[in-house]
């Protein structure tokens, strides 16, 4: 189904989705993880954990929800939640490719994920995923695309992502890393008989990490969807570990620290989309205040004085462990 039609979503939440990176597997980076799933993290936990989730969000009229191949069987938790569910077709489903899961449902593997751009890697999985998602699937990303990823250059991969949109999938990228800058505007100039051949971005854009925004809005400008991710930095802005000028500003609305890092991306003219991705339902529901943050001139101003260099941000997060 087609990707564009997220656009007619008018719910108060609409430009919020819902991404399963943290519930779809029992290891990941974020911050509190040990307190947030807590010991059982087995297949059934998290699938209902999951499900859980995805009820709250949908209630609330979140209507975008963000999984991919890597994150251990968020696909096929999603999958099964909306089998479930047959009045959720309103739910635009986005997903990723070009990473492979092979922790094996472990959080002490020496390898969460391999990645491979290659056009192999690209049928394989789209195969994958269609065999969960099938036509439910409207958005398939090229996952962590860096400057240096043989996606920006491979022909025969941009005949066959073209293809695709041709028969009606939409087809964007993510980007990770300092340089997501750089891969954005790269990304932008890639074309198929004339024709752009990516719809929608997806990157890392928040409080701490900025550096992408120019490249989001020429993005945006040129027709792009923009998906934020990692709104939160895996934790940092969330309650215990959030710099004190968050801390402040959260005070002084009376909204959680999570809630004003959403609300600050929120802000921004070419955010389509910012993700949440709540491991609780408590979680969940705080990030959902983000729409109603007013944040005044001053505590925004604060806010953007907390942004970092990118190369120690991503240092700092290649340090994060896996819980």
């Amino acid at each position: 189904m087609p990707f564009a039609r997220l656009a007619h979503a008018t719910t108060p939440t609409c430009h919020l989705g819902l991404g399963l990176a943290a519930v779809g597997r029992p290891g990941y980076i974020n911050l509190g993880r040990e307190r947030d799933l807590g010991p059982d993290r087995g297949v059934e936990a998290l699938r209902a954990r999951t499900h859980d989730l995805l009820d709250a969000a949908y209630a609330q009229g979140v209507r975008y929800v963000d999984v991919a191949r890597s994150y251990g069987r968020s696909e096929e938790f999603l999958a099964s939640w909306l089998a479930a569910r047959p009045g959720t077709d309103d739910v635009v489903i986005g997903s990723k490719w070009g990473y492979t899961y092979t922790a094996g449902w472990r959080t002490d593997a020496d390898r969460h994920e391999v990645k491979d751009h290659g056009p192999a890697t690209y049928e394989r999985q789209r195969a994958e995923s269609a065999a969960l998602l099938g036509d439910r699937l409207d958005l398939y990303q090229i996952h962590s695309v860096t400057p240096d990823s043989p996606a920006l250059t491979d022909k025969e991969l941009h005949a066959r992502l073209a293809e695709a949109a041709a028969c009606g999938l939409t087809v964007g990228f993510s980007t990770s890393g300092p340089a997501q800058a750089d891969a954005i505007r790269a990304a932008l100039a890639v074309t198929v008989d004339g024709e752009p051949l990516f719809s929608t971005v997806q990157s890392t854009y928040n409080a701490l990490e900025t550096s992408a925004g120019p490249a989001l809005a020429e993005a945006h400008d040129a027709g792009l969807t923009v998906i934020v991710k990692e709104g939160m930095a895996n934790g940092r802005l969330a309650g215990p570990h959030a710099p004190e000028p968050l801390r402040e500003a959260a005070r002084e609305t009376g909204y959680g620290c999570d809630a004003l890092a959403l609300a600050l991306v929120l802000r921004r003219p070419w955010a389509g989309v910012v993700l949440s991705g709540a491991a609780t339902l408590d979680q969940l529901a705080s990030n959902l205040h983000a729409p109603a943050v007013d944040l005044d001139p001053d505590q925004a101003a604060r806010l953007d004085a907390l942004a970092e260099d990118p190369r120690a941000y991503w240092e700092r997060r290649a340090q994060l462990p896996w819980h």
